[in-house]
């Protein structure tokens, strides 16, 4: 329980730091209209739940080093936000290439660091 507790506090600080001090004027000005006035925080709190359980299931769970969770959360990160930026590229009129694909890189880069640093925390902390 420990370690999904910190895979989900970085994932969480790592993706939220993103989105509100680095992507918030570009994801305004790709999709600035389709944006509630107030994002749903209960919805928000339930995918951050899920996907740290992924990320410790599929990527840090089963890797026998840090490096191997690194690429193993790189992989993941690909592949789930490709799921919903590619989707949405197929099915919604105007969705922007320029969203997916810097979606893709941060999902891609996030799954790495995250898995990467909640590995080392984890056998850290069960040492």
């Amino acid at each position: 329980m420990l370690h999904f507790l910190i895979t989900f506090l970085l994932y969480a600080a790592f993706d939220l730091a993103f989105i509100n001090f680095f992507a918030k004027k570009f994801i305004h000005e790709q999709v600035g209209w389709l944006l509630a006035p107030k994002p749903d925080l209960g919805a928000g709190l339930l995918f951050y739940l899920i996907f740290s359980a992924g990320l410790l299931f599929f990527c840090i769970g089963p890797a026998q080093t840090a490096r191997g969770a690194m690429f193993n959360g790189a992989f993941f990160g690909l592949v789930t936000y490709a799921t919903y930026e590619l989707v949405n590229k197929a099915l919604l009129a105007n969705w922007p290439w320029p969203l997916v694909l810097v979606d893709l890189a941060w999902g891609t880069l996030a799954g790495a660091v995250v898995c990467w640093a909640s590995w080392k925390l984890g056998h850290l902390v069960n040492a």
